[in-house]
């Protein structure tokens, strides 16, 4: 089979070459714009390869095994917090977002406190007291698999015991009502 190389074939395929070079160029920058800033870190490196690129932690827990965990919220509005475990020797252990489904799952429910809370998610985007049934609730705002704005609720009894979760829409992105009539 013999390739044809007219006048029209040759800028022709230059310009299907380019197109196809041009969508495969956008393709790998649309997936490198997806690398988190979480994702960027590799277990053993040093607290600050975390704080040179985060900046300092708004909010630092001590860790049981001798460590800490530093973490980036952006609450209230925001949607995600940055935790990274830095053990005792000062290396990072995991960087990771911890206002996810996966990560609320672990709380247990008549084990976990409002300490155990505070330390794997930081300090809640809203706190409120129920009377009636004499429960404190901490919400947490986040976007859940990068669709559904969430808010995720932990209800605490009066010593501080978590005693059930929940989850619900969050209405500061309800657009229900912006198509109803007035």
């Amino acid at each position: 089979m013999t390739r044809r190389t007219s006048k029209i074939g040759g800028p022709l395929e230059r310009r299907l070459d380019m197109r196809r070079f041009t969508l495969a160029f956008a393709l790998t920058l649309a997936l490198s714009a997806c690398v988190q800033p979480w994702d960027r870190f590799k277990a053993g490196e040093p607290e600050s390869a975390v704080t040179a690129s985060l900046g300092q932690p708004k909010e630092t827990y001590d860790l049981p095994n001798g460590g800490k965990r530093l973490m980036w919220p952006t609450q209230p509005m925001g949607e995600t917090t940055v935790a990274a475990d830095i053990d005792a020797n000062g290396k990072v252990v995991d960087v990771r977002q911890v206002l996810q489904p996966l990560e609320f799952y672990r709380a247990e429910p008549g084990k976990w406190t409002r300490a155990d809370v505070l330390v794997n998610f930081g300090r809640p985007e809203e706190t409120m007291y129920l009377s009636l049934v004499k429960r404190e609730v901490w919400t947490y705002r986040y976007l859940e698999d990068n669709t559904w704005y969430q808010l995720f609720h932990f209800y605490f009894d009066d010593a501080g015991v978590l005693r059930s979760t929940q989850k619900s829409p969050d209405p500061l992105h309800d657009r229900s009502d912006e198509n109803q009539p007035n």
